[in-house]
């Protein structure tokens, strides 16, 4: 881990920027272009902020993949808390086709 003191970000180059990318992402909590550090770099480099806008965006779509879109009403709940209580092993409960 690059100790980010140590690096002078009015000299950083778009080489240097790209190779410290992923921990900038790793320390900035997927949010590199709120860096008041960055700021002036990213305003000089316009690609580099375009990559950072993009990375940042492909970032936030991965994160919401892992968040619940909607909770299951209670009645869902309370039907397999029932459903559990009587102990159904399932082909039990289930319709009988009706034949013609």
């Amino acid at each position: 881990m690059t100790e980010f003191q140590s690096l002078d970000f009015d000299t950083m180059t778009p080489a240097d920027f790209e190779q410290y990318l992923p921990e900038f992402f790793a320390n900035g909590d997927g949010h590199v272009s709120t860096d008041p550090r960055l700021q002036t770099f990213l305003k000089n480099n316009p690609d580099c902020a375009a990559l950072v806008r993009d990375l940042e965006a492909i970032a936030d779509q991965a994160r919401s993949l892992f968040e619940p879109t909607e909770e299951p009403s209670e009645a869902v709940w309370s039907n397999i808390q029932n459903k559990l209580k009587q102990g159904v092993s399932g082909e039990d409960d289930l319709p009988v086709p009706q034949t013609v």
